[in-house]
């Protein structure tokens, strides 16, 4: 029996004080209604309801029971319409972890355009090279490089980064340029320290249209993105970084691209978040949010 459907009925009869005028109202075949009060009844033990032949009224059980459904198809009607409300204006909390860089060079000069878009939305900002697990930590979505293969989110492309590698002018006057990626290895260079297997990244190249992937050896090593483009900046040795993150100094000639010809295939950056229910109007909305501002903001 479908318990929720009953209380329905019920509620409907006891106000229409009528089986007919009832199932008009639940475009219902009036034989309808009457088997489902009776169902009810016989799951319930108890009688609801007098009947004569002019006249419903409720015995002591029923009234109880009609009291107790009307409290509770009136929270069902609200939670729906809270949910309704929800969906046409945002509201509630979002957890959201992206890496460091992305958050204060796109995200972070924007939020008092999101507050005004979105007064209802709480926003929590986890800004680290870490890689943020969803359930484990309780993240509503994050943003990703490289491709996915969880078929339990949804990935929202939001451009791709290119990978370079550099070199201070400072490094450059003292140790001279690479001319190719098997020098490398008379080069002193600085390890990114990856986060999630607390080893250094490899080095990645395409040479003569082969992906080539290398280990290096290193003095200095990382696992922060600003603090490894520093100490590119800093002429502490060769560093492979996105062109995002580099592309302000290459501009002002503060760093140099090196082994250009060299360069591996770009990588895509997504924004992610949980596939179906658990993605609510307000995860949504800011996804949505910075897919619109990812637009402009030049990742290659």
């Amino acid at each position: 029996m479908d318990k929720l459907q009953a209380m329905t009925t019920f509620v409907r009869v006891v106000e229409a004080q009528s089986f007919s005028k009832a199932a008009e109202t639940l475009s219902m075949p009036r034989s309808s209604v009457t088997t489902v009060i009776k169902n009810l009844e016989t799951h319930l033990g108890t009688p609801l309801l007098r009947r004569s032949t002019r006249t419903l009224s409720l015995t002591d059980a029923g009234a109880r029971y009609f009291a107790s459904c009307q409290a509770i198809l009136s929270d069902i009607a609200e939670a729906e319409i809270g949910l309704s409300l929800d969906a046409t204006t945002p509201r509630g909390r979002v957890r959201a972890d992206m890496p460091g860089l992305i958050g204060r060079a796109i995200v972070l000069p924007r939020l008092r355009e999101f507050e005004k878009r979105f007064p209802d939305i709480e926003l929590v900002l986890g800004l680290s090279d870490r890689p943020a697990d969803l359930i484990y930590d309780g993240i509503d979505c994050v943003i990703r490089t490289g491709e996915l293969t969880d078929s339990t989110l949804v990935a929202r492309r939001l451009g791709q980064l290119s990978w370079l590698t550099c070199a201070s002018p400072g490094y450059l006057k003292e140790h001279g340029e690479p001319d190719s990626v098997s020098a490398l290895g008379a080069h002193p260079v600085v390890n990114y320290i990856s986060n999630a297997t607390g080893r250094p990244l490899d080095w990645r190249f395409n040479v003569d249209g082969e992906n080539l992937t290398i280990s290096l050896q290193s003095r200095f090593a990382v696992n922060e993105t600003e603090a490894y483009l520093q100490c590119g900046l800093e002429g502490l040795g060769l560093i492979q970084i996105s062109r995002f993150a580099a592309f302000p100094y290459l501009q002002t000639g503060r760093l140099k691209e090196v082994l250009a010809d060299a360069r591996c295939s770009p990588v895509p950056i997504s924004i992610v978040y949980p596939l179906g229910r658990n993605a609510t109007a307000a995860i949504k909305a800011f996804v949505d949010w910075i897919v619109e501002i990812s637009a402009s903001a030049a990742f290659q």
